[in-house]
């Protein structure tokens, strides 16, 4: 399946749709998520074309792929969540309820946070 370069994550990329920036390097984005789930929760992008986990690991470039996992230590040190502690979270295809084609992290912080699924 081809990426999807009118999905939103990809149009905020290109400056066509405004976000609340936190961070911003070469290789990565964050942004505060319009409809967050805790006091702070950022999203986290990689700038490439990538749809899944598994496709950014399989072909992102070293430097991209340091450069997401360095900004999601980055992004929780500056927002001031990683002494009490705080979550890191991606979903991946329907199952996993990944709702942007676009491969993103979501960092949540600044509560007790519950639960990481339900149990059935």
């Amino acid at each position: 399946m081809a990426y999807d370069d009118s999905n939103i994550f990809a149009r905020i990329l290109r400056g066509e749709i405004p976000c609340d920036k936190v961070f911003e390097d070469d290789h990565v984005l964050a942004f505060r998520d319009i409809n967050p789930q805790a006091p702070v929760h950022v999203l986290v992008i990689p700038k490439g074309p990538y749809r899944s986990w598994t496709e950014f690991s399989a072909t992102a470039s070293d430097g991209e792929i340091a450069a997401l996992v360095r900004a999601v230590g980055t992004v929780a040190a500056d927002l001031g969540v990683v002494e009490q502690g705080y979550r890191v979270l991606s979903n991946i295809g329907a199952d996993g309820g990944q709702e942007v084609p676009h491969l993103h992290l979501h960092l949540f912080g600044g509560r007790r946070l519950g639960r990481m699924i339900a149990a059935d």
